[in-house]
C-alpha cells in the first residue's frame, strides 16, 4: 500500500489533498481504517488526477490523461510490461515511475529494497529447509514458515533466531556442512539480506577464503557461514594487466568478463541482490548450470534466492516470477523446464517479485514515509503545461518516463523495444 490511512489524514490535513481508496480484501489495512481516516473508499477511481500503486497495473484500469505513480518495469524495456506502456501512451498518461525517483548523483529515493532483502532471506531459509527435508535431511530450517503467515515482521526473526539456536545447540547435517551463504551486492536489499542472517550464528569470510572453508574438514557445523561479493570479486577485466575499477566497469562492461562460477561450488545457498541488464556478465549461466548440476554427485548449491527476480537476467535460470504461497521451482539442468516445488535434480529458485507484500504493514508505513514528501507536489502539479515548463521536484521530475502519453528525453530509447516503434 503506498500510502497508509495516518499518511492520507496528515496530508490531507497539511495540503489539503483529498484521496479515493479503492476496496480490497487482501489489504493489510482495513476499509475501516481509512474511513476513520477521513479517506473515501469507493471503486471508481475516475473522479482522481492522480493514482498511486504499487506494482504493475492491469490493462483495463487506465484512463485518458490520468497521471500514474507506480513501479512500471519499463526501463529496460521488459517485453511483458510494453502493451502496459503502450496502452498508458494511447490514454494520453503521464506515468512516474518510483524506481527512477533519484538525487543529483543518480541514487533511489524511493524503494522497498529492505525489506525485500529480509523476506528474500527468509524464503530461502524456508526453501533450503523444504529441500533438505525432501532430500530426507533432518535440519533447523523446517519450522521455518512462509514470511506471511506470521504476524509481524519480530514473530518471524523470532523463528529464524529459535533455528539459530538448533544449530549452536545441535549442529548443522554433515551433508550441509559447512553452510555457505553467498551475498551478491549491498544495496539496499543487500543490507537486508546480511541483517537477517545475524539472527543466525554468523562467521564472515571473505571470498578468497570461500574454497578453503567449504573443503576444510575442521569448518564448524555450528555456525553459517557468510560471504559477501562485490564486483571486484565477481567479475575481471579482459585485459590481464588492468586492474579492477569499479566506474570504468559501470561504463565499459564489454571490457570485463565474470570469474564468479569459481565460487559456485562451494556455496550451499546464493542471495542475488544485483542490478542486471544485458550488457553485464551474469552470475550463474544455464550453461554453467547444466555443468554443475548434471554431474552424477549432488553440488553442494541447494537454493538461488534471486531478491532481483530479473526474468533470464544475472540468474539466467530465473524463467519465471513467483507468488509467496507458491514461491520456489527447480530448473531442471538437462531440459531446461521449471517444475514448482523443491523436488527435483536441479537448483530451487526462489523469484517473488512482491516480496515486500510479505511484510504489509510494515513495508506500507516505511513506503508511505518516504513517500509522504513528494506526495504534495505532485498533486498540486499543474500538468497541463509543456513538460519543460512543470513545476515539479528535480527528484520527481527525472522519474517521469511518460508525459501526455509520450516519451521524455530521457526515455526515448524506451521506443525501440515497443512494437510497433512509437512515432
Amino acid at each position: 500500500m503506498p500510502i497508509t490511512p495516518a499518511k492520507a489524514r496528515q496530508l490531507h490535513e497539511s495540503h489539503g489533498i483529498e484521496f479515493l481508496v479503492q476496496p480490497s480484501p487482501i489489504r493489510v489495512f482495513r476499509e475501516q481504517e481509512f474511513e476513520q481516516a477521513g479517506v473515501q473508499v469507493q471503486e471508481d477511481l475516475c473522479p482522481a488526477s492522480v493514482i498511486f500503486a504499487v506494482k504493475e497495473i492491469p490493462l483495463q484500469f487506465f484512463h485518458p490523461g490520468k497521471t500514474y505513480v507506480f513501479f512500471a518495469h519499463v526501463i529496460k524495456g521488459q517485453p511483458h510490461n510494453m502493451p502496459m506502456l503502450r496502452r498508458m501512451m494511447e490514454q494520453g498518461c503521464n506515468l512516474i515511475d518510483y524506481e527512477k525517483v533519484t538525487d543529483e548523483r543518480g541514487r533511489r529515493l524511493i524503494f522497498f529494497g529492505w525489506h525485500a532483502g529480509v523476506v528474500s532471506m527468509i524464503e530461502s531459509l524456508w526453501a533450503l529447509g523444504q529441500r533438505l527435508k525432501w532430500e530426507g535431511v533432518a535440519n533447523p530450517f523446517t519450522e521455518i514458515r512462509h514470511t506471511y503467515t506470521y504476524d509481524s515482521l519480530v514473530d518471524v526473526r523470532a523463528a529464524v533466531r529459535a533455528a539459530g539456536e538448533r544449530i549452536k545447540a545441535e549442529g548443522l547435517p554433515r551433508e550441509i556442512t559447512p553452510l555457505i551463504v553467498g551475498v551478491a551486492g549491498y544495496g539496499n536489499v543487500g543490507r537486508g539480506i546480511l541483517e537477517l542472517l545475524t539472527d543466525l550464528p554468523t562467521v564472515e569470510i571473505e571470498p578468497a577464503d570461500v574454497a578453503r572453508v567449504a573443503s576444510d574438514p575442521t569448518s564448524s557445523n555450528r555456525v553459517v557461514y557468510r560471504v559477501l561479493f562485490k564486483e571486484e570479486h565477481t567479475v575481471a577485466p579482459n585485459d590481464p594487466a588492468t586492474h579492477f575499477d569499479l566506474q570504468v566497469y559501470y561504463l565499459h562492461p564489454d571490457r570485463y568478463h565474470s570469474v564468479f562460477e569459481q565460487y559456485l561450488p562451494h556455496l550451499t545457498v546464493l542471495m542475488n541482490s544485483n542490478y542486471w541488464d544485458a550488457r553485464y556478465p551474469r552470475l550463474l549461466t544455464n550453461a554453467y548450470a547444466r555443468k554443475l548440476f548434471g554431474g552424477a554427485e549432488r553440488p553442494r548449491l541447494r537454493v538461488v534466492g534471486d531478491a532481483s527476480c530479473d526474468i533470464g537476467g544475472s540468474i539466467e535460470c530465473t524463467l519465471k516470477a513467483t507468488e509467496p504461497d507458491d514461491p520456489v521451482y527447480v530448473w531442471d539442468p538437462q531440459t531446461g523446464d521449471v517444475a514448482m516445488g523443491v523436488a527435483g535434480a536441479g537448483p530451487v529458485i526462489l523469484a517473488v517479485d512482491i516480496l515486500p507484500s510479505e511484510l504489509p504493514r510494515e513495508a506500507s508505513e516505511y513506503f508511505s514515509e518516504i513517500l509522504e514528501p513528494f506526495i504534495p507536489a505532485i498533486a498540486h502539479a499543474d500538468l497541463s503545461v509543456p513538460f519543460e515548463e512543470v513545476d515539479l521536484p528535480s527528484e520527481i521530475a527525472r522519474a517521469v518516463i511518460l508525459y501526455h502519453g509520450k516519451l521524455t528525453p530521457d526515455y526515448k530509447y524506451i521506443a525501440k523495444y515497443l512494437d510497433p516503434p512509437a512515432e
